[in-house]
């Protein structure tokens, strides 16, 4: 897509998906929303979760792992049914955002904005959640960014069926809802919950960690931008607003770092280690955590992510 379909489409997909999220809560008031619809919307929004957590971001943009080339095909598949760009542009802008991290040349950053006060923190967090999608200026060369994904022939098909792909994201749980209840109406509400209202609720997800994981949370690691842990925001996101972890660790597998921080995408890539689908898991030392943590470092002895 170029500048002008790609915003057209974010556009489109801002406005689409909050009215189908008024139709949605109209057939539950009125009692349409159905076991069947619950089941669906689950279904999809796991798929195409992990289709960003896992495959855009971990795999392909970090690199934090290596697996079969159907499995990566599959990751890549289910991160386009979620809306979010092709995966080369995908890409592209976020490894931009990791060489300039709340510098000039951040492609969302909440912090390079005009303003002072509420009204200018307002307008900063709405261009680092979807206004910096809309920005006519936008570009982030997939040469200069992503040439290992830009020479993969695969890569360029899926980018280039980007919006049939997406389609087939809204149709196929209305297909699952046919498959399940049998009944045209099984079929609408089950491409309501599982298409529209899922490509809401899973985008939002993902533009919340570059706008509030970039201005609210905790951070652990002194790094050198404003990146952040935001607890409440960290399942939803399928680990990935444990961002001021990654930000310190951006090729770590897992963003959570602890136990307790929950890191289902970081999860399931450790499972597929495990049943020999994944190789090349990338961890971090304990003795360079331990260190991080405290705001120190051991220079040489550990490689640089």
């Amino acid at each position: 897509m170029n500048g002008r379909q790609q915003r057209l489409f974010i556009l489109g997909t801002s406005l689409v998906p909050p009215l189908a999220v008024l139709a949605a809560m109209v057939f539950l008031w009125g009692r349409l929303l159905r076991w069947s619809d619950v089941l669906v919307f689950a279904i999809m929004y796991v798929i195409c979760a992990f289709g960003v957590t896992t495959g855009y971001h971990r795999l392909l943009t970090h690199g934090s792992f290596k697996t079969s080339q159907p499995i990566r095909l599959a990751l890549t598949v289910a991160g386009a049914m979620s809306g979010q760009g092709p995966p080369i542009t995908w890409v592209a802008h976020h490894r931009r955002h990791h060489r300039v991290a709340d510098k000039e040349g951040d492609p969302h950053s909440p912090h390079l904005g005009d303003g002072a006060g509420l009204r200018g923190a307002l307008k900063n967090l709405w261009h680092a959640h979807l206004g910096w999608q809309l920005d006519p200026e936008l570009t982030s060369d997939p040469m200069r960014y992503c040439p290992d994904l830009v020479r993969e022939r695969a890569m360029r098909r899926i980018s280039a069926w980007f919006l049939p792909i997406v389609l087939a994201g809204v149709l196929l749980p209305g297909l699952l809802g046919l498959l399940i209840t049998g009944t045209a109406t099984g079929a609408l509400t089950g491409a309501l919950w599982g298409g529209l209202v899922r490509l809401f609720l899973v985008n939002h997800m993902a533009y919340a960690v570059n706008s509030i994981c970039h201005y609210f949370g905790r951070r652990r690691f002194a790094t050198i931008d404003e990146s952040r842990n935001v607890i409440w925001l960290a399942l939803p996101s399928f680990g990935e607003a444990w961002h001021n972890n990654h930000h310190a660790f951006p090729k770590s597998a897992r963003h959570g770092l602890h136990w307790w921080e929950l890191d289902p995408a970081g999860g399931l890539i450790l499972l597929l280690e495990r049943l020999h689908l994944a190789r090349d898991v990338v961890r971090v030392d304990p003795r360079r955590l331990a260190l991080r943590e405290r705001g120190l470092s051991l220079v040489g002895e550990f490689p640089v992510d």
